[in-house]
């Protein structure tokens, strides 16, 4: 393993212990070392040999090779995050990722689940079982709450507070919010931990609000797992990931009314500007709505 491959082995070992996604990890792991194959290739093998010139070099190959502008934005990022954390490492004193420009990319609106979808998504689990009041609760909190999966398998019992319908959640950068959860989120919640998680449990102790059937806590791959096969079963034609929730929530929040600065707390969006991709969402769909129920919206009617 090359001195450059082996802080990107670090660096995948730090995603991990953040209960990054699985996905997340395989990405950043996939489109990284293929920029430091091109920097050995260019007899670049070492941190203190890399520099903006070898950079520019290796987005202009992926120009030539025409690598799609979202591909290309999207390997910007992620060089950027490794940078991040090479100046944390005191590796490096400046990120030399964050002085190349990313390419403009129009933002695909997000996806989301109608009301009924995640009515049918939530009945799926068996609450007669204990697993199947662990994944009820899951998917009640994901959808109530909005938080991310690396979020939500990091609660832990002392952060929940049942009466008020609050968590106190760990988003990115280690920076504390309190999440809010409705009464049927709270009731799936206070079940599962009633009843099913003392059964997964056994005779172990845990702090965690979430474990899997051996008593440990349970990780985002399981969960995405729980919540993909939910979707499955409750027939919706996307895939249904954790993610999904999140979006599904900022959108029916506002589809609801709600503030999009409240709504922008209650993610943990640190630019308003992130959650305001969700307005746009529920403009496109009062348009969709206005075009196929206003009488004199269309030249065809009379």
């Amino acid at each position: 393993m090359s001195a450059l491959h082996a802080w990107l082995d670090r660096y995948l070992r730090s995603l991990q212990q953040d209960n990054a996604s699985p996905y997340t990890v395989k990405n950043y792991g996939t489109d990284i070392a293929q920029f430091l194959d091109f920097c050995i290739a260019q007899g670049v093998g070492t941190l203190e040999d890399l520099d903006r010139d070898v950079v520019r070099a290796y987005m202009a190959k992926l120009d030539e090779d025409s690598i799609v502008r979202a591909s290309i934005a999207r390997c910007v990022f992620e060089l950027r995050a490794f940078g991040d954390f090479l100046v944390r490492q005191k590796a490096w004193q400046h990120n030399v990722f964050r002085r190349i420009y990313a390419p403009r990319v129009p933002r695909r609106l997000p996806r989301y689940l109608t009301l009924e979808e995640a009515k049918r998504l939530l009945a799926i689990p068996d609450v007669s079982e204990p697993q199947g009041l662990r994944d009820r609760a899951i998917l009640e909190v994901l959808y109530a709450s909005g938080v991310r999966v690396s979020e939500l398998v990091r609660l832990d019992l002392g952060d929940a507070d049942l009466i008020a319908g609050e968590l106190r959640v760990i988003g990115k950068g280690d920076k504390e919010r309190i999440a809010l959860i409705g009464r049927p989120a709270v009731a799936a919640l206070r079940s599962y931990i009633e009843h099913g998680r003392p059964e997964l449990l056994g005779d172990k102790a845990a702090a965690a609000i979430f474990i899997n059937r051996l008593g440990g806590r349970l990780s985002s791959r399981s969960v995405d797992t729980v919540v993909r096969k939910a979707g499955n079963a409750a027939g919706i034609d996307q895939t249904v990931t954790p993610h999904l929730l999140r979006h599904t929530f900022a959108t029916h929040m506002l589809d609801g009314g709600a503030d999009l600065r409240v709504v922008q707390e209650l993610l943990g969006h640190e630019n308003i500007a992130t959650t305001q991709i969700y307005a746009n969402v529920t403009q496109g769909r009062a348009r969709e709505i206005y075009l196929k129920a206003h009488p004199r919206a269309s030249g065809d009617r009379h």
